[in-house]
């Protein structure tokens, strides 16, 4: 085993600025879930403050799940999903924060895929793109990718699954491992990003170096266990970890989450782990792996 996960230990004289300011912008109505479950797994992972930027009529429900986050009402159009005039608000917050994640349950929309543009050519601190964020991205087709990625004013860590990555790159991702790592090499280094290519054997690459993970269980493969990965992310690159650290702790300490929660019980878990059961065990999980992995 080795210590490349270790986490340093906070002293007595800190405060919860100390630790990170995330902010995470998405929901919609119907999908108030995946926003939250990002904010909570950011709060679990170590954050010191973090924030919820949503449209104002999911608000309450988005507050309702957890009371340590904060919320922010955004501007929404008909069909409860952000417009592109909560750009001026959101950069309020964004000036606040130290990273900034986008896409968990935001939906699609003209006005959404204008935003993320915006928000990426003026963002100069870390950004984590997922989900629907990702989706805005491969609307605009694939050349467009490419160059929309090099226009980024500051870090960027993309979360695609396979099938976020095959519309971002026009191409069928394979199975196989070998290909799969070139394939993320050679676009986290056209793009300029650090790329999570999710799957079993989770790979973290920014073109350069390649992490691909050994932690983690099929009971990941259920809905929300991403939003959680991505609050994960947010929060470790909040607390002043390299961008691409960040991504490799935070795909690492989730995979421990899961099988903390599957060995709860061997014969059913792995089966029926939801991102709830998921962001109940962050906190032993990162615990007992800092603990065994201390420096």
């Amino acid at each position: 085993m080795t210590d490349s996960f270790s986490i340093p230990e906070r002293c007595a004289e800190v405060h919860k600025g100390d630790f990170g300011r995330v902010l995470v912008i998405g929901g919609s109505l119907g999908m108030a879930g995946a926003v939250s479950l990002a904010g909570s797994a950011a709060l679990k992972t170590g954050s010191g403050l973090v924030k919820l930027a949503v449209p104002k009529s999911v608000l309450n429900t988005v507050a309702s799940f957890v009371p340590e986050y904060m919320t922010i009402p955004l501007p929404e159009d008909t069909h409860g999903r952000l417009k592109l005039s909560a750009f001026d608000k959101i950069m309020q917050s964004i000036a606040e924060a130290d990273v900034t994640a986008i896409g968990p349950g935001l939906g699609r929309s003209v006005e959404l895929d204008a935003l993320l543009v915006r928000l990426n050519r003026v963002i100069e601190k870390p950004l984590i793109i997922d989900a629907d964020g990702l989706n805005a991205l491969s609307s605009r087709g694939i050349g467009y990718v490419d160059n929309y990625l090099k226009e980024s004013a500051g870090p960027r860590i993309l979360t695609p699954h396979p099938g976020e990555f095959a519309r971002l790159t026009g191409r069928q991702i394979s199975s196989h491992q070998e290909e799969r790592v070139t394939v993320s090499i050679d676009f986290a280094k056209k793009s300029k990003v650090i790329l999570v290519l999710k799957g079993h054997r989770t790979i973290v690459t920014d073109g350069e170096n390649v992490y691909i993970n050994q932690t983690g269980n099929p009971g990941l493969a259920a809905g929300g266990s991403g939003d959680v990965l991505t609050g994960m992310i947010a929060s470790f690159a909040g607390q002043k970890f390299p961008v691409f650290k960040a991504a490799k702790y935070g795909v690492y300490y989730h995979g421990r989450a899961a099988d903390l929660a599957m060995s709860v019980d061997k014969n059913s878990i792995c089966h029926s782990l939801s991102a709830t059961d998921l962001i109940a065990h962050i906190q032993k999980a990162v615990r007992v792996s800092s603990e065994y992995y201390k420096i």
